[in-house]
């Protein structure tokens, strides 16, 4: 790792096994907590004795149910304040962030020990007697709206806990009346496991002088992470310091504060000293929020030429025993951005139901309901381009939205920008589309089943929940600047995107730049994390606006340096330049030279209005598949992305290979199951569910296809969520593709070489 290392800015330090994350942290005298979790999917806590394990060796303290509701803990705030369907609001079960009276899914927390190592507080949890009295429970969202189902709520009539509606249901139920064809389809999203390199923790210290808590966990933002902090446990925002420098993964599922986190900042309030958890990976299975688990029913209506006229759902969305904060958000709100995807569709209804059952909660995950969305759209385009014998890829020209109608109006929203022609033209060539039925019939000819498929998507990035992104840039002494934002890097560049943005503008090498993400000690600042795509957009946009005002706050301090006029004044390359002479200063120059001053003149801060934008892209991908097996091969993936303007090239291949990825495993493998009956999780360890290695992954080959965004100074659109949300529906196309000359049409995720034998067996039967 000499001076020729060339690379991300952090990888430095991550390779050489210098990274922090939640369990290199550590303070001085600080104990070690576990926690009791719940064996029971449903059940009431009849008797809870914890004397044993208080008389444990090395055990301080144990915390049960009745401390955090002595301490007036709350369940975590919805980020729901819209109405539902005819003006309801959203009912949020309460949520004791220790089990008092009742458990409701596998894996909830009941108590915390508090001892003076990890292994005797675990020793300790296991000498807590618990009596229960077992209650029925229901795991299938489907089978939680039945009129027979278990209510988890006496208040939550039929488990629905909320009911969202958009679009135009009359004129969409007309069109579907009137329509020359409808094709229908229901598909099941199945339930992920968000699987973190880095399992959750925290390490959480109190401060009684100042009433000031310090909290050390891993994180998408630390805005957003105090916020959920103070919200459950009523300290002021001001009174929590969030921490985190690396983090081993976020997709969606680190972006909440957790009931542990929240307990162990209670435990270190009683105690008098620093308390941390380091969860297992099985605690990881169970208790970190699961992603998907959504059954989608929709309704494609065409013409006699094949142009759609309308489009309609039907989602069921499994929240889990309670809710999280962002998974009703992204199971309502932003599947309605981009209902019609890409395509011209007049008229679009969507009826969303929110059920709640005996499993983990919900969340987003990588991609965040998006993939969802084009995964029933893109299946309905295939199945009526089969329905009604027109090609696909044709059907998808004659309905794609050209370039010349953006900015574009669907029924729910407005897209911003983008070329689906041109990107479909490229998916063509790249692909090499028109010579597949020659690679399907080599195929053949080794015994094996070939596919190919492909799916167009559009899908909102950035947005959130603050009105606006605030940013800071700070200079040292030695002229050097520093960076301070609210995003959350979880492997996605940050500390080496950021720097080059500003460096770009003020001239200056971003080795002299500096990112200080949520720094607790740093400028306060209004705004969120990263979730949606949206950190190059919304920091970085804000970077911009920053950069800015330090270069016409230079103005004035060039002019007295070279002795001019401001007017004459000039900035270009990095450098104040007198007009119309030889006479300049450098920016880094300028900032050195006020580099000992309390307040450095050049200091500045940038905001801009939260900006939201619509990435798209159009994706193709070939497999094979063993007829005596049922085992799947991804031989070809090409990705054609409209990610608007491209900052750093590697960065934005890293993101999209890295969606495609995890999109990848929903297909061909990943699957949180659980027993119908008792509520166990089936798929608690790496044993039982299924994760993709690296000789699953195609040769995967990215294009650019960028339209600059207008929302944003730099007219970038994320890249975060677009290679999930393209792969879903990609795969699976090309999986039903390939197993449609045995009359297979449809088959739900995943892909699984079981059930995809199985699927097979039956067709031949």
């Amino acid at each position: 790792m000499g001076e020729e290392f060339k690379g991300r800015r952090e990888d430095r330090r991550l390779l050489t096994g210098q990274g922090r994350y939640t369990s290199d942290w550590n303070l001085p005298g600080e104990l070690h907590a576990a926690f009791l979790r719940s064996d029971r999917a449903h059940a009431e806590i009849v008797a809870l004795d914890t004397a044993a394990a208080r008389a444990a060796p090395g055990v301080v303290a144990v915390l049960t149910g009745e401390d955090t509701a002595k301490a007036g803990y709350k369940s975590p705030p919805p980020l729901v304040r819209y109405p539902g369907k005819g003006g309801t609001a959203i009912k949020v079960p309460q949520r004791d962030q220790l089990a008092r009276d009742c458990v409701r899914y596998v894996g909830q927390e009941i108590a915390l020990v508090v001892a003076t190592s990890a292994l005797a507080a675990q020793d300790a949890v296991e000498l807590i007697e618990i009596e229960y009295r077992e209650l029925p429970a229901v795991v299938d969202e489907r089978a939680a709206l039945a009129p027979d189902a278990p209510w988890l709520y006496s208040d939550v009539p039929g488990n629905v806990c909320f009911e969202f509606e958009y679009g135009d249901a009359a004129r969409t139920a007309a069109a579907l009346a009137g329509a020359a064809h409808v094709t229908r389809l229901t598909l099941d999203c199945q339930r992920m496991s968000g699987n973190p390199m880095e399992p959750k923790g925290c390490l959480a210290a109190y401060d009684p002088a100042t009433g000031t808590y310090d909290v050390y966990s891993s994180s998408q933002g630390m805005s957003m992470m105090v916020h959920g902090l103070a919200g459950i446990t009523g300290v002021p925002h001001g009174k929590i310091r969030a921490h985190a420098l690396d983090v081993g993964g976020g997709f969606g599922i680190r972006s909440q504060a957790y009931s542990e986190y929240c307990v162990l900042m209670l435990a270190a309030r009683m105690v008098g000293r620093p308390v941390k958890w380091i969860g297992s990976r099985s605690e990881t299975f169970v208790s970190d929020h699961h992603g998907r688990a959504v059954t989608i029913a929709g309704e494609l209506a065409l013409d006699r030429e094949g142009n759609f006229l309308a489009i309609r759902f039907e989602w069921i969305c499994n929240m889990g025993a309670y809710l999280s904060q962002a998974g009703p958000v992204i199971n309502t709100m932003t599947p309605s951005q981009h209902a019609v995807n890409i395509y011209r569709i007049p008229a679009a209804y969507g009826l969303h139901r929110l059920v709640l059952t005996n499993t983990t909660p919900t969340t987003a995950y990588r991609g965040a309901a998006r993939p969802n969305v084009v995964y029933i759209v893109e299946r309905l385009v295939d199945e009526a381009a089969r329905e009604m014998g027109i090609d696909r890829i044709e059907l998808r020209r004659r309905n794609l939205i050209p370039k010349e109608a953006f900015p574009y109006q669907t029924p729910t929203t407005m897209y911003d920008s983008g070329d689906p022609p041109g990107m479909l033209a490229d998916m063509i060539e790249h692909a090499e589309w028109s010579a597949f039925e020659a690679r399907r019939a080599e195929a053949k000819r080794r015994g094996k089943l070939r596919g190919i498929g492909c799916a167009a998507f559009v899908e909102p990035a950035g947005g959130g929940g603050s009105a606006k992104e605030e940013v800071a840039i700070r200079f040292g002494e030695s002229g050097n600047a520093t960076l301070y934002v609210l995003a959350g890097p979880s492997g996605q560049g940050h500390e080496t995107v950021f720097p080059e943005v500003v460096g770009g503008l003020l001239g200056v090498d971003a080795e002299r730049i500096t990112l200080r993400a949520g720094d607790p000690d740093g400028p306060p600042l209004v705004g969120e994390g990263t979730i949606g795509s949206r950190s190059l957009m919304s920091h970085g946009g804000a970077l911009v606006v920053a950069a800015r005002e330090v270069i016409r706050k230079g103005i004035a301090l060039a002019a007295n340096a070279l002795e001019a006029a401001a007017p004459d004044i000039e900035f270009r390359d990095g450098r104040y330049r007198v007009k119309g002479t030889d006479l300049s200063i450098g920016m880094a120059e300028l900032a050195q030279r006020y580099g000992g001053e309390a307040e450095h003149p050049l200091d500045a801060n940038g905001e801009i209005p939260v900006p939201r934008a619509f990435p798209s892209g159009v994706h193709a991908a070939e497999v094979e598949i063993d007829p005596e097996t049922g085992a799947l091969e991804i031989v070809r993936y090409v990705a054609v992305d409209d990610c608007g303007r491209v900052i750093n090239h590697v960065l934005l291949d890293g993101q999209l290979q890295g969606g495609i990825a995890q999109g990848m495993g929903q297909v061909i493998g990943e699957h949180c199951r659980y027993d119908l009956v008792s509520g166990q999780l089936l798929t608690g360890t790496f044993m039982d569910y299924f994760m993709p290695r690296a000789d699953a992954l195609a040769d995967v080959r990215l294009f650019d296809h960028s339209v600059p965004s207008p929302s944003n100074p730099l007219g970038v659109k994320g890249a975060g969520e677009a290679g999930t949300t393209g792969a879903v529906a990609t795969l699976a196309n090309a999986v039903i593709d390939a197993l449609r000359p045995l009359g297979i049409h449809r088959l739900d995720l995943p892909y699984s070489p079981d059930r995809v034998w199985e699927a097979i067996r039956r067709a031949e039967r």
